[in-house]
């Protein structure tokens, strides 16, 4: 496996005599000074240097202020735009939103509101900058923008130009996922406060099966069921379409376990129902599948770990039952697509698949 830009730099290779080993926080302060210094001299208007000001400060919350800036990689400056995308904004107004599916007031829904594309795209403008200056100033060796792939699109803010997850990036989810429930550390919490169980269910569909979210939330008890040995997941999808897709039996074992032993046992309606529950007993929300995933992301090996939303799961299913050779018309059943031309846009490059196929062409197999 390819080493890590982070691995490298953890001793690998010889760093140049002249680096500055800042931290990010030092970093900021240093650059901000410079910011503000340009204001004097009319290059910068005092409005636009303070807009700079708050991204930096913003960079130094998600980075770590004593993260050495240098030891930052591309999959770094990756998970911290997206987080930023994800950051609530506080201009956002709860007050007259209607209840969540839920059944939780509008205020949740309000503060779990992410920021506008235009603040998106100007939050990496910001960081970019700060960065290109410290590559000119022996901060870094490397500008670490020039390895992120998550850009500004014009229409829906900050996007990873790759969602799928790289073959070694997605085991190591799966693998966080499945071993959870066992070695996940005493919280204190009581057992029925437990959703280490729920959270590994969540993370092995999404990455195996690949349903949409709400595919996902809107899933219960009951659309589980088995049939000559085989357990199946009947998906109740877009325009009222249904499709029954067959569990791997990893994913399967975790599901029953889950039933078994980690799902609530709450009276009403929504908790005999629902597949996915809170604590409480409540229906999970769209908002609250991220937070799942970036929970057992924090169990996954630092070399292996890269951000992803629900919807870069479900390219990643697509993705790798493609370059594995499965039927494109079976994989466009499983992912709940009218029509293969739809399939095409799941399909992401991976690293290195070009060589992987050339060494195994079909045409010169079993050559002598």
């Amino acid at each position: 496996m390819r080493l890590s830009l982070h691995a490298v730099r953890k001793g690998r290779r010889v760093r140049p005599a002249e680096l500055d080993r800042v931290t990010v926080a030092e970093a900021a302060d240093r650059y901000v000074e410079l910011v503000r210094a340009k204001t004097l001299t009319g290059a910068l208007s005092p409005a636009t240097a303070e807009v700079y000001a708050r991204d930096v400060a913003t960079l130094v919350e998600l980075a770590g202020e004593q993260v050495v800036l240098d030891d930052l990689s591309g999959a770094d400056v990756d998970a911290i735009l997206l987080a930023f995308a994800r950051k609530p904004d506080g201009r956002s107004s709860p007050t007259g939103s209607s209840p969540g599916r839920d059944g939780r007031d509008g205020r949740d829904a309000g503060e779990r509101a992410g920021q506008s594309p235009s603040s998106q795209a100007r939050f990496r403008r910001s960081i970019s900058a700060l960065f290109k200056h410290a590559a000119l100033a022996g901060w870094v060796q490397l500008n670490p923008m020039t390895a992120s792939t998550v850009t500004a699109r014009e229409r829906g803010g900050l996007r990873a130009e790759r969602r799928a997850l790289t073959r070694e990036q997605a085991q190591g989810l799966i693998g966080a996922a499945q071993t959870l429930p066992e070695t996940a550390a005493p919280s204190g919490k009581r057992r029925d406060q437990r959703t280490e169980a729920r959270d590994a269910v969540i993370v092995l569909l999404l990455a195996t099966v690949g349903p949409r979210v709400s595919e996902l939330v809107r899933a219960n008890v009951e659309d589980f069921f088995t049939n000559d040995g085989v357990r199946y997941w009947r998906i109740f999808g877009k325009g009222g379409r249904t499709r029954d897709v067959p569990l791997p039996d990893d994913v399967a074992r975790v599901l029953q376990a889950y039933l078994e032993r980690g799902r609530p046992e709450m009276a009403g309606a929504a908790g005999e129902k629902a597949l996915l529950l809170s604590w409480r007993g409540r229906r999970l929300a769209r908002g609250d599948v991220q937070a799942v995933i970036d929970r057992v992301q924090r169990a996954v090996d630092p070399d292996q770990r890269r951000s992803v939303t629900p919807h870069g799961l479900r390219h990643t299913t697509a993705t790798h039952l493609l370059a594995d050779a499965v039927d494109m018309d079976a994989v466009r059943r499983v992912l709940g697509h009218s029509d293969l031309s739809t399939l095409g846009r799941y399909r992401d490059e991976l690293p290195g698949e070009l060589e992987v196929a050339m060494r195994s062409h079909p045409l010169l197999r079993g050559r002598p």
